[in-house]
């Protein structure tokens, strides 16, 4: 099974964990960042650095690009038309705000799926409509040499 297929595997196995602001514990309560913390740990052991306290705001007060530049430390930066199934998507939630809410990318083609927590939903597969599609702000895939 190659990691990007093991990444959807585990995200799928975080489906109907309840949205929790900060929280990374499968079944129990997750946000955005903390359903890619889970599969990361599924697929590596730990987490590749310490994640310091964020509000829900993000860094919208300073403007500054937290989730990007940590996705660009760990992962590896795909160009946005070259898709794949396991790809970690980051989102901009609005035109000229920061990048602050991701997803793995399920499925490709003519109907292409994402698994993400959401305020309100918990984790859930979502349809990548048209709407999403335009907030992508960047695309990853995960590093070989997953356990």
């Amino acid at each position: 099974m190659t990691v990007a297929e093991r990444a959807l595997a585990e995200a799928r196995a975080w489906i109907g964990t309840p949205y929790q602001h900060q929280a990374s514990v499968k079944g129990v309560g997750t946000d955005c960042l903390g359903l890619l913390r889970g599969v990361w740990r599924a697929l590596y052991g730990t987490e590749p650095e310490e994640v310091p306290a964020y509000t829900e705001d993000w860094a919208e007060p300073t403007h500054c690009e937290v989730l990007l530049a940590a996705a660009s430390r760990w992962l590896i930066a795909k160009e946005l038309a070259r898709q794949a199934p396991g790809d970690v998507l980051v989102f901009r939630m609005r035109d000229g705000s920061i990048a602050k809410h991701l997803g793995l990318q399920s499925r490709i083609g003519a109907h292409p799926r994402f698994i993400h927590s959401y305020t309100g939903h918990g984790v859930i597969e979502s349809s990548l409509s048209a709407p999403w599609q335009r907030r992508i702000a960047a695309r990853f895939c995960f590093p070989e040499g997953a356990r």
